[in-house]
């Protein structure tokens, strides 16, 4: 399974880096990176069951997740249909950048501290497929230098 960090839309990952995703948020963007697109309607009733709530709330979530350039937005009729502008892994890549920069030495690459330290807690299928991705990535930046 090759893991993307393309982003469908341009957007600027570092207004990421002190951006803070409430419960609410984080599984909005989960239903839309499962159904690609959603009116508020739409994500209010997938979450009407499991979570309460109210389509108000859905509504404010979906309009924080666009002010936070995380969602586009398009008119159709009287509702706006909602996609992410982010990919899942990228974002979650950011995230982690982010996260963890703030806790390592300059000398440091923060992501390989981050996964040298998680690796611990993988199963070997995950260190399979991570080997993979990592393999996949070297073989794209070989043909990338050598064209």
């Amino acid at each position: 399974m090759a893991l993307s960090v393309a982003l469908t839309f341009p957007i600027e990952l570092k207004k990421i880096a002190s951006m803070q995703l409430g419960e609410l948020e984080k599984l909005v963007l989960q239903y839309l990176w499962q159904h690609q697109t959603g009116d508020a309607k739409q994500v209010y009733a997938h979450f009407e069951k499991t979570r309460g709530g109210t389509l108000n709330t859905i509504q404010s979530t979906l309009d924080r997740l666009f002010k936070k350039d995380l969602l586009a937005r398009r008119k159709q009729g009287h509702a706006y249909i909602y996609s992410a502008k982010i990919g899942r892994e990228a974002l979650i890549a950011q995230l982690i950048e982010n996260v963890t920069s703030d806790f390592v030495e300059h000398s440091e690459h923060s992501l390989v501290a981050a996964f040298s330290s998680v690796s611990a807690k993988m199963t070997e299928q995950q260190l399979d497929q991570l080997e993979a991705i990592i393999n996949q990535q070297r073989a794209q930046r070989n043909n990338q230098e050598s064209e």
